[in-house]
This record gives C-alpha cells, sequence and structure tokens, in this order.
C-alpha cells in the first residue's frame, strides 16, 4: 500500500477539496471546500492516525453556558467533536481517524459530518462568536 500521505491526497482530490497547501515531510495538508463550510481545514497524515482540525470559532469571553452546550452537541455528532485549541481561545471541530484501513468512505463521512454538523447548527454558533 503506498503511504498515507499519498492515500489522502488522492482521496481529497476525488472527493473535489482544494489542496491550498501541502508539505508531504511533515505530512500536512491544509483545505478548503467552501460549499461544504470547510476553510483551512488542517490534516496531519501522522501515522498511524490521521488528525483533522477546522478552526470555527473564537471564543470571546469564558462562558460556562457555552461549553456546556457545545460538550452536549459533542453527542449528536456523527464524527469528530467540538474542541478548544492549546490556547482555550479557538473552538474546533476535531477528528481523528486510523490510516492503517483508512478508505474513501471513511475520510468522506468525517468531511461530511463536519458539513452537516455547520449545517445544522450554524445559528448557534454564530451567537456563540458574536
Amino acid at each position: 500500500m503506498e503511504n498515507s500521505f499519498l492515500t489522502v491526497k488522492n482521496y481529497l482530490t476525488e472527493l473535489k477539496h482544494s489542496i491550498i497547501s501541502e508539505n508531504e515531510e511533515d505530512g500536512v495538508f491544509v483545505i478548503d471546500n467552501e460549499e461544504e463550510g470547510i476553510k483551512n481545514m488542517v490534516i496531519v497524515c501522522d501515522d498511524p492516525i490521521l488528525i483533522m482540525e477546522q478552526a470555527i470559532f473564537e471564543v470571546k469571553k469564558d462562558d460556562v453556558n457555552i461549553f456546556k452546550a457545545l460538550l452536549q452537541k459533542n453527542e449528536d455528532i456523527i464524527h469528530g467533536a467540538f474542541a478548544l485549541d492549546q490556547t482555550g481561545k479557538k473552538v474546533i471541530f476535531r477528528d481523528t481517524l486510523q490510516t492503517e484501513n483508512l478508505d474513501l468512505n471513511e475520510l468522506e463521512g468525517s468531511l461530511k459530518s463536519l458539513t452537516l454538523l455547520l449545517s445544522e447548527y450554524c445559528n448557534e454558533i454564530l451567537e456563540f462568536a458574536s
């Protein structure tokens, strides 16, 4: 089997996501598909896992109700989850997949999960971000 970086690149191309930048040495892609709600998503191929992170919004104020609502929404998300970045200031969508058996449908399912989440939850996200 070819390396996971090339496999993922082929899948992203087949799924019609724009690869904005790539670094094979670091195993990193940045992709866009604005029609799907994806903008500057970072995908890291770090065998044995693939990490996908999409910034959603910046936290303006520490509000327990926002964090509680996001955690409750995590229960409904098919693949991935809301998380805070290392600074604690940005809410991100994050998903991890195993690269060993990764296939096109699995990657597509994770990406579509984000699209569905954004379409269902956009009003709340906009409110949280303001």
